[in-house]
Parts: C-alpha cells; sequence; structure tokens
C-alpha cells in the first residue's frame, strides 16, 4: 500500500512540473526582409527547478547547427552569421526566447528552442519547441518627392535638394528623371536625393523619381512629377501663359468678335467688357557689397582730407599776428594831404600813440625803474622808424 501511495505521488508530481515547465510559442512566423523578428519562447518558473541551459539550433535544409548557447558561463553566439544580431533576454525570468535583428534571407528554416533544468533532487530535466520562420520581402510603394527648405521655386545659385521616398524592403533602387513620365525623359541621378549645388535657370522643368528593390514581384514604382522653377532675381518676373489662359483668351476674343457682328446686324448697342492689363515693374535689387564698401571709404577720405585742410590753415593764420598788426599801425601813421597847387601830395607824421596795458600796482624801486627804461627804448626805437620813413618819402 504505502508503495501504491508513494507511485501516485510521483506521478502527481511529474503531472504538475510538467504543467509548470512547458514552453509555449508559434509554430509558424514570417519576418520581413532586413527587419526584426522574435522567436517566441518561454515557461513558468518554479521554485524546485533551476534552469541549467538554454539551446537554439538551426535546421536548414537537414543541416543542423547551434545558433545560441546560454550555461553557467554566459551566453554564447555559435555561429559567425548571427554574431551581433541575436540575442536571448536576461532579465526576464521564464523568458528565453530568440530575438533576429536585420533579418536574412538565410535565416529562413526551423528553429528549436532547448531548455534544461536541474531538479532538488539533482535530476534534470529537457522541453523543447520548434519554430518555423519564413523570410520575406515587400515590394516598395509608390515614392514621394518631397523638396528642400525652400520649396519647389527657387531663386538662382541657391542650393536645394529633391528627395526620393518609398517604403519596403530594402534595399531600395532610385532614379531620377527630368520631364515627364511616358515623354521624353532624361535620365539625371541614381540616389534617393537629387542635389543642386548652385541651381542655373536651365534647372527649371519638371521631375519625377523611381523605386524598385528584389521582391518577388519586381514591381517598378513610379512617382508623380513636380514642377521645379529658379527665378532670376535680376530680372523681372515673366508668366507664360498657359494653355488653360491661352483657350480663355481665344475665347474672349471670339466672344467679342460675336457680340460686335450681332450688334451690327441688328442696329443695337452692345456694351463689350473691358480689359485690364497688369503691369509689374521690374524689382530693384540693391548695390553690390563691394560697390558699398568704395562708397564708404571715399566718403572717410574726403572727410579726413577737409578736416586736415582746415587745420592747416588755422595754424597758419596763428603763426603771423604780429606782421598784421605792425602793417595796419604803419599804415595808420601815415597821413596823405594833397593840394590842387602843382598837384603835389605831402606826407604828414600822424601823432604816435603808444597804447599799454599797464596796470597801476605798486612795485619795488628796482622794478620801476627797470619797466621806465624799457619804456623809453621801446619809444626811442618807434620814433626813429617812423623818421626814416618820412625821409625817405621826401628824397622820392
Amino acid at each position: 500500500m504505502e508503495k501504491l501511495m508513494w507511485l501516485v505521488a510521483l506521478v502527481n508530481s511529474f503531472i504538475f512540473c510538467n504543467a509548470i515547465l512547458e514552453l509555449t510559442g508559434t509554430h509558424d512566423i514570417e519576418g520581413t526582409w532586413k527587419s526584426s523578428i522574435t522567436l517566441p519562447c518561454v515557461y513558468v518558473p518554479s521554485q524546485d527547478f533551476v534552469q541549467q541551459t538554454v539551446i537554439w539550433t538551426l535546421d536548414r535544409d537537414q543541416n543542423l547547427a547551434t545558433v545560441f548557447r546560454r550555461d553557467s558561463s554566459g551566453d554564447h553566439i555559435m555561429l559567425s552569421l548571427y554574431r551581433g544580431r541575436v540575442s536571448v533576454p536576461k532579465y526576464r525570468p521564464g523568458d528565453v526566447s530568440l530575438e533576429i535583428e536585420k533579418l536574412e534571407i538565410t535565416d529562413r528554416g526551423h528553429y528549436t528552442c532547448k531548455v534544461t533544468w536541474r531538479a532538488q533532487n539533482s535530476s534534470l530535466l529537457t522541453k523543447e519547441r520548434t519554430t518555423t520562420v519564413k523570410v520575406i520581402k515587400v515590394a516598395v510603394t509608390k515614392p514621394i518627392i518631397r523638396p528642400g527648405n525652400l520649396g519647389f521655386t527657387v531663386p538662382k545659385g541657391a542650393r536645394t535638394s529633391l528627395t526620393c521616398s518609398a517604403n519596403g524592403s530594402p534595399p531600395i533602387i532610385y532614379r531620377w528623371f527630368k520631364g515627364e513620365p511616358g515623354g521624353d525623359a532624361v535620365h539625371v541621378s541614381n540616389h534617393a536625393v537629387l542635389m543642386f549645388d548652385s541651381l542655373r535657370t536651365s534647372d527649371t522643368g519638371k521631375y519625377y523619381c523611381e523605386a524598385e528593390n528584389k521582391a518577388s514581384s519586381q514591381v517598378i514604382q513610379q512617382s508623380d512629377a513636380v514642377q521645379l522653377t529658379v527665378r532670376d532675381l535680376t530680372k523681372p518676373a515673366t508668366t507664360v501663359p498657359s494653355s488653360e489662359n491661352k483657350a480663355n483668351t481665344t475665347a474672349k476674343a471670339v466672344s467679342e468678335r460675336d457680340l460686335i457682328t450681332t450688334a451690327l446686324a441688328t442696329g443695337s448697342d452692345v456694351r463689350v467688357p473691358e480689359t485690364h492689363e497688369v503691369t509689374t515693374a521690374p524689382r530693384r535689387t540693391g548695390l553690390p557689397l563691394y560697390l558699398l564698401i568704395l562708397i564708404v571709404v571715399l566718403c572717410v577720405a574726403v572727410v579726413f582730407v577737409v578736416v586736415a585742410v582746415v587745420l592747416c590753415r588755422r595754424k597758419t593764420k596763428e603763426d603771423n599776428p604780429y606782421e598784421v598788426t605792425y602793417q595796419n599801425t604803419r599804415n595808420d601813421a601815415r597821413r596823405q594831404t594833397c593840394s590842387g597847387v602843382n598837384g603835389k601830395c605831402m606826407y604828414e607824421e600822424g601823432k604816435p600813440t603808444v597804447k599799454n596795458n599797464y596796470t597801476t600796482q605798486p612795485v619795488k624801486e628796482n622794478e620801476y625803474e627797470t619797466i621806465s627804461i624799457k619804456e623809453n627804448i621801446e619809444y626811442k626805437f618807434l620814433v626813429n622808424a617812423m623818421e626814416s620813413e618820412y625821409e625817405v618819402g621826401d628824397v622820392q
């Protein structure tokens, strides 16, 4: 009886442990080429069992290889093709899913998750689960053209770009054309971004792009054409009449002609609507930078020259004050008197006037004598100079 009870308890514990340590996941999964994928492999942890090893293997075309192994020494990526692209979570107990980045076509196959646990009685328990992986390619979508920061209307000489963008499995091949789809288009580039380093007026026109990848459909997607306009700011803007405007103008001319014909036939008065023409004046452009700098330098040079001339003239006047004063004093001291007899003129000596700015102040005796002697000498010098002038005049 005791052996029977022990056998029942062992079977129940085995069934219970199998229920707890059951691996769950997905049987089939599809991944997109060059994208990321996760192969699920999850179990419910138990305190009675400790995880020992985790092994992921790949069976492709009946060739079995170990991709990943985790044991007490750490994580190991066994195949070089998967290094840097595969990983298994470390800090989520019970989750040993395999994550693959940058999925390749050669990654397809049957992946098996194999986990081994150790029980308290040192017995080992192993479970495994297989997932089939298929790698597919997604065809490209219709590309969209995005302009640069300046938009589709750009001034001449500027730098801009046109970007062709499409969704799908990489690598995506892009081609740029100038023209309209279905017309005489010219191939201009094989890159996703069409660059213009310095726009010219000849770059004006319509552009479109094509995109394709190596999907099984091998379909080339084509974008809508966009109009790129390059404006020359040095010339007035001119508008080219479109086909609609030409049609409206022709219809208007025909309708006015019909109205005039009808009026002449019936003799009635018909008013023809007036048309107003709008003319746009050419846009003014500023002077170049080098001309502005030259004008500023010339203005500074002229101001400098004028200031230098004014200072030189002022300095010349300050250097000759005594000569002017002496000439004026000498002219004032001579007076000319003429009589009607014999038409002779006589020079009369004017009374010398000596002015000074001396002020009466108490001085010492020695200082008084020095001042008086100096004054007498100056007076005698002035009288002798005036007498010599009169003598010279009489002799003449």
